[in-house]
């Protein structure tokens, strides 16, 4: 967040050598400042400041530390200003943006609320109150900070773009991407792509299709002229589940890379060595609790040897108490509380703990510590399951796949080197629900229907695979389609769209969120799972075949539109895996006549999930493993990374 320090006033011709000392070293500290040498700017404003004790000296040492990630140091500059001069109101905004840093949302909203009342709350107060209150969960609060602050300066386009994402997390679509656009018509400079990326996935969320199209389109055209090496915030998550092209997804990607690299300086680059003991593994994430990552890995994290690996969790996200937390934790031998560290802290954290292969687990994804990896903590980096893209990034050597997800012939698609697992790179949890068997009834669902069930997210749902359904539903009257209601909005422009097709809305059933074990009992009671695309269903794939529901997808060449693919041909399915609309169309519609087939694939569903290498987690595990030792022999032998083809999978352990 962008501040107005105050400018000291230069000492009079005649002052104290003091007083002129203290000048030329803020004078200094500013011009390390534009070089972006925050560290080094922060120790001339405290020399300008021990010098003499002006509050413009003390308020710059305090943002140049938080620049320059020592958000701690900045702490006790803040608290040490406030208590010399408890007047000085932009002190708390600053001791604010020091808390944020270090993930203490909470306390940052209670230091702006405890500022004195009679001191003037100005813009920059009100945007920090309305970022400590948006990072809290409080969005309503977090709404009405930002209009205060806009109040104070409505031409300000971060402020415009900060209320956007405050009224998308509160449900608020269509109204977050109108503040995005109204942010990017003022001007974000450096941050307009990455808002740009932001607008399409409202408004994809939105189902506002028209709009999304035109910014999607505006987007690449800019991702295409960028010129190469120019490090840039692009927004990388919406070009691997929204762009179609797999060039693209890879510049874009690199550009963000590079502009998370130019932040942080590495640390003292360590290479791989033989030594005795276990292969040590690192895995990070900010998704150790209720999550669709913890989820997935559970019983491969409790499937991993002891004997011959000791494996470490870095979490640098909250902890929601449930009982998946609790399960993750136990899961490994080290759980490493990182919540609230600083990026530069994470890496020193994990450098400390002398791990050999440190895995990210979440690439480019909200609340991801990109930045800690750009650190260069581990001798080997790898990316896994958390991106469904490539890194872009040149500290991440590996990404992890598998012959269908990563077929060694994209390999110009990604930054990294390709580690093939042999099955589907995505592990499942053979020790979840069994589910009990439950009645439509009790879901609000049609008994007497075909029921198509497509629980994806809004911004999966294109008007192209929008049509495609709808062409189903006209090719087949005894057939529904059932939607998860993730808002009213979007809802009410499903149905119209279904009208305008000359589908009649009610054949659209929307059902609720609910919690992942009643989710799964529901989703048992479909006769079919419709995939999407680009962006393909990938833990709701995974789930819809745990409980004998038989996927049909569309395959394409990005990694997003390839994973259910990958699902499908592990358990021995490949003839659900469609090459074209028509073919997709074509395999609906014969599985819908035919109960039978549907009956006979429910039946391979089941045995390939009971006996196959898809859900054993055991198996998943020796697999990984046996990719880890891969990886580890190359470096420790002095070779650079290369591809890692899939090899036949080892014996499972009993």
């Amino acid at each position: 967040m962008a501040l107005v320090l105050p400018t000291p006033v230069a000492p009079p011709p005649g002052a104290a050598p003091r007083l002129r000392r203290a000048y030329e070293r803020w004078a200094e500290g500013r011009a390390r400042g534009d070089a972006g040498r925050w560290a080094d700017a922060a120790a001339a404003f405290d020399q300008a400041y021990e010098l003499a004790a002006d509050e413009a000296y003390g308020l710059a040492a305090a943002h140049a530390l938080i620049r320059a990630g020592r958000s701690d140091h900045a702490l006790q500059r803040t608290t040490r200003l406030r208590g010399r001069r408890p007047s000085t109101a932009l002190a708390y905004t600053l001791e604010s943006h020091a808390l944020l840093e270090r993930g203490r949302a909470d306390e940052a909203a209670r230091c702006l609320a405890e500022m004195p009342a009679e001191l003037p709350r100005d813009h920059a107060h009100w945007l920090s109150l309305g970022v400590a209150q948006h990072r809290c969960g409080r969005h309503d609060e977090a709404i009405a900070a930002f209009l205060q602050a806009l109040g104070h300066k409505m031409d300000d386009a971060p402020t415009h773009y900060r209320l956007g994402i405050a009224f998308k997390d509160k449900g608020m679509k269509a109204e977050a991407a109108e503040c995005v656009r109204t942010a990017l018509l003022l001007g974000l400079d450096e941050a307009d792509l990455a808002a740009r990326a932001q607008l399409v996935f409202y408004e994809r969320e939105a189902g506002r299709w028209p709009q999304a199209a035109e910014e999607m389109a505006e987007w690449c055209r800019r991702i295409d002229a960028l010129p190469e090496g120019r490090p840039m915030e692009t927004g990388p998550f919406t070009a691997a589940v929204l762009d179609t092209d797999p060039r693209r997804q890879l510049k874009a990607a690199r550009h963000h890379a590079r502009h998370i690299a130019a932040q942080v300086v590495p640390l003292p680059l360590q290479r791989a060595r033989a030594h005795p003991g276990r292969l040590r593994i690192g895995y990070l994430s900010s998704d150790f609790h209720q999550h669709a990552t913890s989820q997935l890995m559970a019983q491969m994290l409790e499937s991993h040897d002891r004997g011959r690996y000791e494996v470490s969790l870095f979490s640098a996200g909250p902890n929601d108490g449930s009982p998946m937390r609790a399960r993750i934790e136990a899961a490994c031998e080290h759980f490493v509380e990182l919540r609230g560290a600083t990026q530069r802290a994470i890496a020193e954290r994990i450098r400390e703990a002398r791990i050999d292969i440190l895995v990210d687990l979440k690439g480019a994804t909200f609340d991801a510590p990109m930045r800690a990896v750009a650190h260069r903590p581990a001798p080997l980096q790898v990316s896994w399951l958390g991106f469904p893209g490539t890194s872009g990034a040149d500290c991440i050597d590996y990404f992890i796949g598998d012959p269908v997800v990563t077929p060694l012939a994209h390999a110009d698609h990604y930054s990294e080197k390709i580690a093939q697992l042999p099955h589907c790179y995505q592990p499942n949890d053979a020790r979840r629900l069994q589910v009990a068997a439950s009645d439509r009834a009790e879901w609000g669902a049609p008994a007497d229907k075909l029921l198509l069930c497509v629980f994806h997210q809004s911004y999966k749902i294109s008007e192209e695979v929008f049509d495609t359904w709808c062409e189903l539903l006209r090719r087949l009257p005894d057939a529904v389609l059932w939607l998860l209601r993730w808002n009213v909005n979007v809802e009410a422009r499903l149905r119209a769209a279904a009208e305008a097709r000359g589908i009649d809305p009610e054949r659209l059933v929307f059902a609720p969120l609910l919690p992942v074990d009643e989710h799964l009992r529901r989703l048992a009671c479909a006769d079919l799972y419709l995939d999407a695309w680009p962006c393909n269903a990938h833990t709701t794939a995974g789930e819809a075949l745990w409980v004998g529901v038989p996927v049909v997808t569309r395959i394409g060449e990005p990694f997003a539109q390839r994973v259910a693919a990958s699902l499908l041909t592990t358990l021995g399915l490949p003839e659900l895996v469609c090459d074209s609309d028509e073919a997709y169309l074509q395999r609906v519609q014969a599985l819908a006549a035919d109960p039978a087939a549907r009956a006979a694939l429910r039946a391979r569903v089941a045995a390939g999930r009971d006996h196959g290498p898809l859900f054993d987690g055991v198996r998943f595990a020796r697999d990984l493993e046996a990719l880890y030792d891969r990886m580890w022999a190359r470096a420790v032998a002095g070779l650079p990374p290369d591809h890692l083809p899939a090899l036949d999978a080892p014996v499972a352990a009993a």
